[in-house]
């Protein structure tokens, strides 16, 4: 299949797909007139790294997952690979939640200094 018809089944624009090509995430060959084209299997393909790319994965990363995620193979070190990347996740996740109590915590205080007309007290 062609880009354009790959980026419609999935989703993803052209742009994007040519990226992915550009950081060897993904394969097409050419036609004689230099025209990408995609196996069907692209499209799972394309779909596992946005999946992963979701997760806040770099590139890098993905190159390095990619192959086991295609075949099934499994070292431990990608088993180590995939912990860091969910201890990662898991500190923006808590990072995130302090920010958003600190967001509730502004604008609980702003509601009572809107109310009452006192300024808020730090805390």
């Amino acid at each position: 299949m062609r880009i354009g018809d790959l980026a419609a089944k999935t989703g993803v624009s052209v742009r994007a797909l040519r990226y992915y090509e550009e950081h060897h995430l993904l394969r097409a060959t050419r036609s004689p007139s230099g025209q990408r084209h995609y196996p069907d299997h692209a499209i799972v393909r394309v779909e596992m790294i946005q999946r992963m790319y979701s997760a806040g994965l770099s590139s890098k990363s993905i190159l390095e997952i990619l192959p086991c995620m295609a075949t099934g193979a499994a070292t431990p070190e990608l088993a180590e690979r995939f912990a860091a990347e969910r201890d990662r996740i898991d500190r923006q996740v808590s990072d995130l939640i302090h920010t958003r109590n600190e967001l509730d915590a502004m604008t609980t205080c702003t509601t009572e200094m809107i109310v009452t007309g006192n300024h808020c007290q730090p805390q």
